[in-house]
């Protein structure tokens, strides 16, 4: 079943409400997916420098002293905020490859949820408000942000098998459906250098649109090519650093509605996730077509191409 959410703000005053507007809307599709929950959170950093968003299991063992552990070993500041079981590792841009292998060394029981410039993911397993909580979800604020509520059906219930997954610098999925040829894909995306940690087909979704902007696609381009690689039935909400994407199959059988005014673009699985935005009621109200792909940006034009037959 599955819940998702994104929202993008369009106007920058309410940047400071976006973890609030995406908390309510998160926990109304408990329903959904009781089993876990993750939101991701676009907020910008320090230019020049990158995040990564870790884990641990016992954070009161893995994060202490991390910070000093990178400094040390990249001769460089790293600024550490930590959140319950996640902490926010700032660095220096180049050195992001560098600080994932002294983790992998010094910490290999830390796993790494987002890497990016601006993005921050946070997910556990739990019901949505309890997660929320746990990470104080309410007092964030950014850019954009795109959520899930999970009812595993292929994977089992934990932190790693819950969404978002981040599979490239500031990029990540979220998705409400199957994967029937997931299987063959992975094996064929590893194939390709892809890292993929799980057995979630939506990883393997989320991979894909990777490998296919690695190889010198768009993301429009990549989404449209999904309709053709990627079997079964899904709808996909992917984070970029400047904005959001929505895709549906062809047949679209999941359930899926968007909202737009002049201050924002929202997307839910259902209708009521929406009903607490402001303004909501003078919002344009649509389902997004099948095989048709939208896209906002905070630096370009806001698109929406139907795939050609």
């Amino acid at each position: 079943m599955c819940g998702i959410v994104g929202l993008f703000l369009k106007d920058k005053s309410l940047e400071p409400r976006l973890g609030d507007l995406m908390t309510d809307m998160l926990i109304t599709m408990t329903d959904r997916g009781p089993d876990s929950a993750g939101i991701a959170i676009y907020a910008g950093g320090a230019d020049g420098n990158a995040k990564l968003t870790v884990q641990s299991d016992t954070p009161e063992v893995d994060f202490a002293g991390l910070d000093a552990i990178l400094n040390e070993a990249l001769g460089t500041t790293t600024a550490m905020t930590i959140k319950d079981t996640h902490a926010v590792l700032e660095i220096q841009g180049a050195q992001l490859d560098a600080a994932r292998a002294v983790l992998a060394e010094k910490r290999p029981k830390i796993r790494i949820m987002s890497r990016g410039e601006s993005l921050e993911i946070y997910k556990e397993v739990g019901l949505p408000k309890d997660v929320a909580d746990r990470f104080d979800l309410r007092g964030m604020s950014g850019s954009h942000g795109i959520g899930h509520t999970r009812m595993a059906t292929e994977s089992a219930v934990t932190t790693m098998g819950a969404h978002p997954f981040n599979t490239g610098l500031d990029q990540c999925l979220v998705h409400n459906g199957s994967l029937s040829n997931h299987n063959s894909l992975r094996r064929k995306l590893r194939r390709e250098g892809v890292h993929i940690e799980t057995e979630n087909d939506t990883e393997v979704g989320a991979a894909y649109l990777t490998w296919k902007m690695r190889e010198g696609a768009t993301l429009g381009q990549a989404l449209e090519s999904s309709l053709d690689d990627l079997d079964g039935f899904f709808t996909f909400v992917v984070g970029t650093k400047d904005g959001f994407g929505v895709v549906r199959d062809p047949i679209a059988c999941k359930p899926a509605v968007m909202a737009e005014t002049d201050q924002y673009v929202a997307f839910g699985s259902e209708y009521r996730a929406l009903v607490s935005l402001p303004g909501i009621d003078d919002a344009r109200v649509w389902e997004p077509e099948p095989a048709t792909v939208y896209f906002w940006s905070h630096t370009t034009a806001p698109t929406a191409h139907e795939k050609a037959a």
